[in-house]
């Protein structure tokens, strides 16, 4: 990816790029594919790329590379809502994505390159007077750990989101609504852009077009890794391939508990400025919408899984239908906007609704995986904690609960209200 000097016209910046003129300057550079390295990452989405960046910055390691399969970004970190928050119910989650959400706060000056982080604040819409009982559960739970929320009753909830009407009548009433202030939207390819930058200013070889074909072992150990360029070598292996996990289980011969499911987004057409939050909005026998509005004025949108495995990013009509039904019944006056583009990411989701940071079958192999609805929120803290349990082969008080075993053990982190559930906690 290049950028460019921003007090050019958009003429000679387009006669700059067809001449190849030297305003155009790489954000990362590419690198020849090495023998051997001490650790090598394969996918080079938002947690392979923290990952290496945190080893580089934090641990001092100099030999590491991130293999890609096409491009840098390609994946699910250019496929979401770009929504961050921290609203978990349970402690193992609310802990880990606080971190991430105080991390999203300093995130552009730790990069030097902008991602803006724009807390808007996130509200969960509370349908009954039961479900405003439990998002207080969940409100109160957050705030024991030290973690910003609010519980909104109607009149607070029209003062702060005034472009909400309240009063309209609808088949589900909103009484209320759980909010945390500090939640909101981060620019989504930014945050791909940001961290290749900064890893390859650290020396991190960041190779695209490198599909990994298999993992060699000697003595009990993973030696490499077999790639469409040729063998590579390596003292420790990452895979986070989001999307993608179970192919690299079965490649391991190790299966795991997850499927992949698609999970649509749509964005309008640009429009004025309309909403200056995010508003959640699960609604009995439909489904879930969450909407925000970008900095480009469109209206992105998004909602429940599609229901079925597929690797396809080919969404359902009528899962885009269920979303746009519930926007429109938010904000009614958004019913003549214009679709511009929908699109699906292929999300790894666990029986529990949690992620896997693990090893896989050897202990030089570690796997990043399984984040179903909270990958791209995770990110900074991911990449960051991770990181320690790469170099150290310890794991952070921050992520033992993620460990494989779990599922074994019956130790599960079943967060029902951390995602789009048509039932919340």
């Amino acid at each position: 990816m290049r950028g460019a000097s921003p007090h050019y016209s958009a003429w000679s910046l387009l006669r700059a790029r067809i001449k190849g003129h030297g305003y155009w300057q790489p954000l990362w550079t590419g690198h020849k594919l090495q023998e051997a390295y001490d650790v090598v990452i394969v996918g080079a989405g938002g947690h392979g790329l923290a990952t290496a960046f945190h080893l580089a910055r934090d641990h001092g390691i100099k030999r590491i590379a991130i293999l890609e399969k096409r491009l840098v970004g390609y994946g699910n970190v250019g496929r979401n809502t770009t929504i961050v928050r921290s609203n978990y119910l349970l402690p193992e989650n609310h802990y880990f994505y606080e971190d991430s959400l105080r991390r999203w706060a300093t995130l552009s000056r730790d990069l030097n390159y902008n991602v803006m982080y724009s807390p808007r604040g996130v509200l969960d819409l509370a349908l009954s007077e039961d479900e405003m009982s439990k998002a207080a559960r969940r409100g109160n739970a957050m705030r024991l750990a030290g973690i910003d929320a609010e519980l909104l009753d109607r009149a607070a909830l029209k003062r702060y989101c005034p472009e909400l009407d309240t009063q309209r009548a609808r088949r589900f009433p909103i009484v209320g609504a759980l909010l945390q202030r500090r939640g909101g939207t981060v620019r989504h390819d930014a945050v791909a852009w940001g961290y290749a930058r900064a890893a390859s200013a650290l020396g991190v070889d960041i190779i695209e077009d490198c599909e990994v074909t298999g993992v060699r072992s000697t003595a009990g150990m993973a030696s490499g890794v077999e790639t469409t360029r040729g063998y590579v070598e390596a003292e420790r292996i990452v895979f986070a391939t989001a999307g993608h996990t179970a192919m690299i289980g079965s490649m391991l011969g190790v299966p795991l508990p997850i499927e992949t499911h698609l999970l649509q987004a749509m964005v309008t057409e640009p429009i004025k400025p309309l909403l200056n939050t995010v508003l959640v909005y699960v609604y009995p026998g439909h489904g879930e919408t969450y909407i925000c509005q970008s900095d480009r004025g469109g209206l992105v949108m998004g909602g429940m899984l599609d229901g079925f495995p597929s690797y396809t990013r080919e969404g359902r009509w009528d899962r885009m239908e269920d979303v746009v039904e519930g926007a429109v019944d938010l904000l009614p006056h958004i019913a003549g906007c214009k679709i511009l583009r929908h699109w699906a990411g292929t999300n790894d989701m666990t029986m529990d609704g949690s992620p896997i940071m693990d090893r896989l079958r050897y202990d030089n192999v570690f796997v990043n995986a399984g984040w179903c609805y909270g990958g791209f929120k995770a990110i900074p803290a991911s990449g960051a904690a991770f990181a320690t349990f790469v170099a150290t082969g310890s794991a952070p008080d921050l992520i033992k609960a993620y460990r494989l075993s779990r599922f074994t053990t019956g130790h599960l982190l079943d967060e029902r209200g951390g995602g789009p559930f048509p039932v919340r906690l």
